[in-house]
């Protein structure tokens, strides 16, 4: 039987104070729902294993504090970030409109090697407050801005009836994945010396070593 091989992932979460961030981390690793509010103290991590196809995975998610005065936690906090998870709750305005500065500041603070292609995702939560009538921001808006930004991916989900939850961080895992091993090819061919002469000449490389991630890399050059 082949080894499985074990990854660790840092998964960063961010957004307003109130938006649910501690509830969906609640929800997807104890199953778990709590009605009492309590804010995030500067940051805090849970932990939650989950096989990927070949792979054993770890995702370290960190929880932040939503307040203005723990914003910028400073690079120790970001640094190793695998991925960032922004939140929002689709019935409060002001937590869309921050989002802006929640996607900056992960950029400022993480330093990612091409924050173009850094894997994000945006989650719209408390879809279930009020049979939905309340919400003030519409799924076409939170795409609209997506869209934006490179085209992250977006759940509409709610910690409290456990909706899209798994599916959310199941994706941004598997995001997170394709991400590290593309910069893990990119890496080798710099080594190697290996040059293209287009975008699309590299992204067909990385795209068939994807595809054959089970294999040595070096078999491909």
């Amino acid at each position: 039987m082949a080894m499985r091989r074990r990854t660790l992932l840092k998964v960063i979460v961010l957004g307003d104070s109130g938006v649910g961030k501690t509830s969906l981390m609640n929800q997807y690793v104890h199953k778990k729902f709590s009605q009492q509010y309590k804010a995030t103290i500067g940051a805090d991590f849970v932990t939650k294993e989950l096989q990927i196809e070949d792979r054993l995975v770890t995702l370290q998610i960190w929880d932040t504090a939503g307040q203005e005065r723990f914003q910028s936690l400073g690079v120790a906090f970001y640094r190793g970030a695998d991925c960032c998870v922004l939140v929002y709750d689709v019935n409060v305005m002001k937590s869309f409109d921050s989002l802006d500065n929640w996607h900056d500041e992960f950029l400022k603070q993480a330093n990612p090697t091409d924050p173009r292609t850094f894997p994000f995702m945006l989650l719209g939560n408390k879809i279930d407050i009020d049979g939905g009538n309340s919400r003030v921001v519409s799924e076409k808006k939170a795409k609209d801005w997506c869209a934006s930004k490179g085209n992250i991916p977006y759940f509409e989900t709610s910690a409290k009836e456990d909706i899209n939850v798994d599916a959310a961080f199941l994706s941004i895992s598997k995001s997170a994945l394709a991400n590290e091993l593309e910069q893990d090819i990119m890496v080798l061919l710099a080594q190697k010396g290996v040059w293209f002469s287009s975008a699309l000449q590299i992204q067909t490389f990385i795209s068939l070593a994807i595809l054959r991630h089970s294999c040595d890399l070096y078999i491909l050059l």
